[in-house]
């Protein structure tokens, strides 16, 4: 069997999801197998949407997150089906609670795939390493534990039929008692699944011209980034940086706004399809990345970009 972890927002499956639910099917038809889904829940779970998707699909509601705990719970759903691989999307959150599931199994960890194949009894990965400059292909011998890198798999189909629902009983484990969580509001799409995305840089100039960066990105239809200057002057949030230290992206189109293009942030983005970059130094960095570049200030740059858009779009 092949068990596909399905994340969700608790109320709908996220991209990430579908994405593994594809590589999951793929993994099942050369192994001659089936695809079985886990969807491990705080409170809720958009267990009828899974159901399109998987021929059966385990449950279970755990509280609140910890990675013990969903450890434990993707654990018991592989020894439940006997999982010769388990496949998730690769997240902040897998990382924490996957490597301890792999160890358990005593299967081999491959991270941030970017595509999966099965060969001689064993999966053959491949995936970036070196800041995304070399591109690696790994091999691990069955069982093996998988993640799948975000925007670069073709989104699952749902299935004919529905599937069926089973409990999935997960043993108590020792764990850290979580007492309270101050959770930030979430606004828009999410950066890490987004097809586009708009990242502002220390040109912008101050907290407020980023203004300028969420209208263009509402336009269009994608999510607000920031490099990590930004982020440690306190103009925007950590969830939004993108980065060595940040969240990688790879959407279909990266626009940079006052963004210089230092090494550690082109490690998070320089895979994106399309790179459109506006910086009024012509000697930035960032426009040896660009597909297309344009050297001006941004606070005139933007908003001719913005009206543009908006006449486009009417």
């Amino acid at each position: 069997m092949v068990l596909v972890v399905l994340d969700h927002d608790g109320n709908k499956l996220r991209k990430g999801s579908l994405e593994a639910l594809t590589r999951a099917r793929a993994l099942a038809e050369a192994l001659g197998s089936k695809v079985v889904g886990v969807l491990l829940a705080e409170e809720k779970a958009p267990a009828e949407e899974a159901l399109a998707y998987v021929e059966t699909l385990y449950t279970a509601t755990l509280g609140p997150y910890t990675a013990e705990k969903w450890a434990a719970g993707v654990l018991a759903a592989a020894r439940q089906v006997g999982a010769q691989a388990v496949v998730a999307p690769s997240s902040r959150q897998s990382r924490t609670y996957l490597g301890r599931v792999a160890y358990a199994l005593k299967a081999g960890l491959l991270e941030d795939t970017l595509e999966s194949t099965v060969e001689g009894g064993a999966v053959v990965a491949t995936r970036y390493a070196y800041l995304n400059r070399v591109t690696q292909k790994v091999r691990a011998a069955l069982p093996v534990v998988l993640t799948v890198k975000p925007n670069t798999t073709p989104l699952a189909e749902p299935l004919p039929t529905r599937g069926e629902v089973k409990t999935l009983e997960v043993p108590s484990v020792p764990t850290v008692e979580v007492l309270e969580r101050l959770q930030e509001e979430k606004k828009g799409v999410s950066l890490t699944e987004a097809d586009i995305v708009v990242t502002g840089g220390r040109g912008m100039g101050s907290a407020e011209a980023f203004r300028l960066v969420e209208e263009l990105a509402a336009l269009l239809g994608g999510a607000v980034g920031a490099t990590r200057a930004v982020v440690d002057a306190g103009w925007r949030p950590y969830s939004e940086q993108v980065g060595q230290t940040g969240k990688t992206v790879q959407p279909s189109l990266y626009i940079a706004l006052g963004v210089s293009g230092a090494v550690q942030h082109l490690a998070g983005m320089n895979k994106s399809k399309y790179i459109v970059a506006v910086n009024k130094d012509p000697e930035a960095p960032i426009f040896k990345h660009a597909d297309y570049g344009i050297v001006g200030d941004v606070h005139q740059v933007v908003p001719a970009l913005i009206e543009a858009v908006k006449r486009l779009k009417d």
